[in-house]
């Protein structure tokens, strides 16, 4: 197909199929059946899916576009521009789609009848703005106009970065309006919802701009282009197969039901998800490197129009999913104390054996695990194969250092510590100071520029944007030792003093920044200590051990305090989960203050001995150094002190002779 005809019949072939893939899914499905009580009316059971598909699309024309943009493309060319113009293009859309969606949704719920009298208007106010699903369509469509005007309006690097994230972070909500499965299943349901959202959203938006793009670049830059672009695929097909699995696992609860309505739907977006997959292993493996020959040219825009196909199979069948009873319906309300807050029951007591059998994975956290370990293997791989070597104890300590994250979010401490606040407090000492003496030994950043290849097109790809992060002056600010031991040690009584500890036990996202949070400060200040990854200024040995030393002061002196107090903190969540086994609340907060107090000092006391270890080292190199310079300056006088005995015997010698003439 004609690369400027495909332009245009690219985006129209997706929404066509969209379009009818949700339409077939829904007369399947039973998705837009006429309800026996309070229906809605024909306009919102047909509308609403649809107005869905709608805002799927657009927001990943918003999303895919700026993040190939950031990945591939020069700022500043006309590539660039066309990749920025199109996001606004998905954006605008998305904000219409996104507040029809939301009006439409304010009928289904309420069954309201529009009017144009008051009342009718006080009903979407309050829908709006007092419903958690009213709230977030409405937070969706004003983050939709926002990013209408800043892709329109930003044209470089990092305007189009902190855009960029704004946009990923306006896809959110979207996943948090409600789940299917068992209450117990709620924080998982959520989470593999959320990324399978954006990884999605990341991988057809990329491929929309493939098409719009397309015309204003040569063949040697598009094959640049379709590389980077099949990496971000493929780590978006990764996300998407693990993420949709999980959810359709916690919506299915079986393999039988695989045979109903909903299941059959669920195995139609897994064919397209396959026969992505393979289409893309296809054009990568074969047909990119032939996109000097025209012929391969236009087989390659074949399978890519196919693979739009696919795509628009996928989002209609995903939209029709949505309005589709799954087999196995949720319970509304939690029997339990327990249930009530956390969504989950009690588990059973902690007892020695549970500390290895106990799990709870976290999607996110494993994701981030496992391409943290593969990328820092296949960075040091790389360097094994060009020749270049690298300190086997930095990778032994990077592999535990991530292995100890995903064991605190997935494992034992991630089952309890919303019911022992003794847990809470190990995982997170855990977090903020034994795991970054691990991760920063990897030198990560380090690796990465010796491992990464370097762009010479303009363009900016991993290496540059991490060389980017470490080198800005944000980042020079948070390395710098006072800052980054007050954010250590001031984010710590900031947390358990404000109602954020509160945001974190009832809201599961509060519970991720939470983690993010606390190993992101715990890294900054262990860095800022010591470390191979290069930071803009480190102080001087001995004001290194007095800043520990009053890191650990006031460690303890928090400990202490959280052992003093009286009262239950968060009593309302701690003292209402209807617990029978182990300590009681106050008791398990009084254990928590002397994890902090003893436990959580221990890692500090490491690194104690660590930087001292380093002084004495570079105490002993100095020395070195004195001592090479002494031994080439003794050589140098004894030299001169020989040359000046021959000269002296010369001279005497021709003294001699005349005395003899």
């Amino acid at each position: 197909m004609n690369p400027r005809l495909l332009r245009v019949a690219g985006p129209v072939i997706l929404i066509a199929v969209s379009l009818i893939a949700v339409v077939a899914g829904l007369a399947y499905g039973g998705g837009a059946a006429e309800v026996q009580l309070a229906d809605p009316g024909p306009v919102v059971r047909w509308g609403l899916p649809i107005a869905t598909v709608l805002v799927n699309l657009s927001a990943a024309t918003l999303v895919g576009s700026l993040v190939l943009a950031l990945f591939a493309l020069p700022a500043g060319e006309r590539p660039f521009e066309i990749a920025l113009d199109t996001a606004s293009i998905g954006a605008a859309v998305f904000t219409i789609a996104a507040a029809t969606t939301g009006y439409l949704t304010f009928l289904n719920v309420l069954n309201a009848k529009p009017t144009l009298d008051a009342v009718f208007g006080q009903q979407l106010g309050r829908f709006l703005v007092e419903s958690p699903l009213g709230q977030a369509w409405l937070i969706t469509t004003i983050a939709g106009a926002v990013l209408t005007v800043l892709t329109f309006a930003v044209r470089s690097w990092i305007p189009t970065l902190l855009v960029a994230i704004l946009a990923l972070a306006s896809l959110i909500p979207m996943g948090t309006q409600g789940h299917a499965g068992t209450e117990a299943s709620h924080n998982a349901a959520v989470i593999s919802l959320v990324l399978h959202i954006i990884a999605a959203a990341v991988w057809l938006g990329g491929l929309v701009l493939l098409v719009v793009v397309r015309p204003a670049m040569s063949r040697r830059q598009l094959q640049a282009v379709l590389l980077r672009y099949s990496s971000i695929a493929l780590v978006a097909f990764v996300v998407v197969a693990v993420s949709g699995t999980v959810r359709a696992s916690i919506t299915l609860l079986d393999v039988s039901n695989l045979f109903s309505t909903y299941g059959f739907l669920v195995l139609v977006k897994v064919a397209a998800l396959l026969a992505m997959g393979i289409l893309g292993a296809w054009y990568r493996r074969r047909l990119i490197s032939r996109m000097a020959d025209e012929p391969g040219s236009r087989r390659f825009w074949g399978i890519l129009t196919l693979e739009l196909v696919f795509m628009g199979v996928a989002s209609g069948a995903a939209a029709a999913l949505a309005r589709t009873a799954p087999p196995v319906e949720a319970p509304l309300v939690g029997q339990t104390p327990a249930e009530v807050l956390t969504g989950s029951p009690l588990p059973p007591e902690l007892t020695l054996e549970r500390w290895f059998t106990a799990w709870d994975v976290d999607l996110l956290w494993a994701f981030v695990v496992a391409f943290a370990v593969f990328f820092y293997l296949a960075g040091v791989w790389r360097l094994h194969r060009r020749g270049d070597a690298w300190p086997i104890h930095r990778t032994v300590m990077w592999i535990l250092g991530m292995l100890g994250v995903f064991w605190v979010t997935s494992g034992p401490i991630n089952v309890y510590q919303d019911y022992l606040f003794s847990m809470h407090m190990i995982g997170h000492m855990l977090l903020s100071m034994a795991i970054p003496l691990l991760l920063v030994t990897g030198a990560p950043v380090t690796l990465a520029a010796r491992a990464i290849r370097k762009r010479d097109d303009g363009t900016r790809g991993g290496r540059e944007w991490i060389l980017w992060a470490v080198h800005n002056p944000v980042a020079k600010v948070l390395t710098n030792p006072y800052v980054a031991a007050g954010l250590f040690i001031g984010s710590l009584w900031a947390f358990y003093y404000t109602d954020l500890f509160r945001w974190s036990l009832y809201d599961h996202v509060g519970h991720i920044w939470m983690v993010a949070h606390f190993l992101v400060t715990g890294y900054l200040f262990v860095l800022s200590l010591v470390g191979i990854d290069p930071v803009p200024y480190r102080l001087p040995y001995p004001m290194r051990l007095l800043v520990l030393i009053a890191i650990m002061a006031m460690h303890a002196f928090f400990g202490i305090a959280i052992m003093m107090n009286s009262g239950l903190m968060v009593a309302e969540w701690f003292g209402a989960m209807g617990r029978t086994w182990g300590a009681t609340p106050l008791q398990d907060q009084y254990v928590g203050g002397g994890v902090a107090w003893s436990v959580g000092e221990i890692p500090t006391l490491i690194l104690a001995i660590t930087v001292a270890i380093q002084w004495s080292r570079s105490d002993e190199r100095q020395q070195k150094r004195r001592d090479r310079h002494v031994d080439r300056v003794g050589d140098l006088e004894l030299d001169a002190y020989n040359e000046e005995l021959a000269r002296m015997a010369e001279r005497d010698a021709r003294v001699a002779a005349r005395q003899r003439g």
